[in-house]
């Protein structure tokens, strides 16, 4: 947008939907950069203006959707867990099993429900090999339980 609210760019990719299992869906962090990165340089030829003339920029987003990183060198340890995986479906059960949906409504305002992030962090912790050992060395920037 101009100083007059007026838009001067617009431009977008779509990227691959990766379904590794039923009710599974994830996307490549690397290609999700890649897009980012093109869409961005795209905007900036379609307006005829270089970066330095931009105040701030308007961007869309997955919500929900996790990724964890290496802390050290920015590259991402497993695909993106995307917002609308049900992977973690087993994970909320036993949260409620074990009493803990009030705990985290009120902690949180939230459900317990798979859409979330703090259930798919812990999936990549319990099944990413070395995760959760890197993460309490501080190597991954997640917390860690």
């Amino acid at each position: 947008m101009d100083h007059d609210a007026n838009i001067v760019s617009v431009s977008q990719r779509e990227f691959e939907q990766i379904y590794p299992k039923p009710g599974w869906v994830e996307h490549d962090p690397m290609e999700i950069w890649a897009s980012q990165s093109s869409t961005l340089v795209e905007a900036l030829a379609k307006a005829d203006i270089n970066s330095d003339q931009i105040a701030a920029i308007g961007i869309t987003n997955q919500r929900e959707t996790v990724v964890v990183w290496e802390r050290e060198t920015g590259k991402p340890i497993y695909n993106a867990i995307v917002w609308q995986c049900r992977r973690t479906a087993e994970i909320c059960e036993q949260l409620k099993r074990d009493g803990m949906e009030e705990y985290i409504r009120k902690a949180t305002g939230l459900v317990v429900d798979p859409y979330f992030s703090g259930t798919k962090v812990k999936w990549i912790l319990d099944h990413v090999e070395g995760s959760r050992e890197r993460a309490k060395r501080g190597e991954l920037p997640v917390r860690h339980r």
